[in-house]
């Protein structure tokens, strides 16, 4: 079962810790901010007051400024909570960085519903499905704290456009690599296979105890391992994503387009709850837990 992490910043703190270092020892990488994490950013912009920037809570003028920073020669690092960054700046994005042909790397936090008690302002299932509308997007979803520090620095070394997605959930162990399928449990040529990415590989190994499954996991959903997805699909292909169900069917039905296949896609769904809770309670009522995995599973299965 997928591991809660026990306080809200052990992902983000990781990200910060690798920020601070990128700060220190390449004088290209800055950061801009609106207000979320500031305070963890207090001593890096003592340090480097030109490169570590608050806007305050203003989040579209965040990507404006980082865009042109980004003109400049900078490496922007761009951080707030997923709804802020993704869905709130979205013009943004798609006019100050896609339009003008510059990139950056956005870093989010809250996920699709770390924080459910701060309300719908705070949940934001539909981040990474708005980024695939966007040209050329490598996505990072890790699915524990280890994998964010590489995936960062990789990130910022880079010069494309990156969107990292942090949560409070967590693996029980990280998975390294460069986000290519990796075989996590093994059930033979033909057999079923489910994708798992980022945290909810955990809850998909549960759910499939038993059963004859293939599991794989992957952290980068963005560019899709289609090649990987060819040499391990048979004719049934499970997609489990930690938001919006169907995110990632377009590109499974591309890549398999050629070869007589059934998908099911599980996510979060559509329908707004309109309900509190906890984010355990969200991961059950979407059925993204090992139980409402299963029901899927089984009855997909047959």
């Amino acid at each position: 079962m997928a591991a809660v992490a026990e306080a809200e910043t052990v992902m983000r703190d990781s990200f910060v810790d690798t920020a601070y270092e990128l700060l220190a020892d390449d004088p290209r990488t800055a950061v801009v901010l609106a207000d979320i994490s500031a305070e963890s950013f207090r001593e890096a912009a003592r340090r480097h007051p030109d490169r570590v920037i608050n806007v305050g809570i203003r989040e579209q003028l965040m990507v404006g400024v980082a865009g042109g920073l980004a003109l400049a020669g900078l490496r922007p690092v761009v951080h707030t909570y997923a709804p802020f960054l993704v869905e709130r700046a979205y013009e943004q994005i798609k006019l100050d960085l896609d339009h003008q042909d510059v990139t950056a790397v956005l870093v989010s936090v809250g996920a699709s519903y770390d924080r459910p008690e701060a309300g719908r302002t705070h949940l934001s299932p539909a981040d990474v499905a708005l980024i695939d509308t966007l040209h050329g997007w490598t996505v990072h979803v890790p699915g524990h704290p280890d994998e964010v520090p590489s995936l960062l620095r990789a990130a910022v070394a880079g010069d494309g456009a990156f969107y990292l997605r942090l949560s409070t959930m967590a693996n029980r162990r990280p998975y390294g690599g460069d986000g290519a399928l990796q075989v996590v449990r093994d059930a033979g040529p033909g057999a079923p296979l489910l994708v798992a990415v980022g945290p909810m590989l955990d809850e998909s190994l549960a759910a499939v105890a038993g059963l004859d499954v293939t599991v794989a996991y992957t952290h980068r959903p963005r560019p899709f391992d289609t090649a990987g997805l060819r040499t391990l699909a048979g004719t049934e292909v499970i997609l489990v994503e930690p938001y919006l169900a169907g995110t990632s069917s377009r590109v499974v039905g591309e890549a398999l387009a050629d070869r007589p296949h059934r998908l099911l896609a599980l996510g979060i769904g559509r329908r707004d709850l309109r309900r509190y809770g906890t984010a355990a309670d969200h991961s059950r009522w979407h059925g993204l837990d090992a139980a409402g995995l299963r029901r899927s599973i089984e009855a997909f299965l047959g």
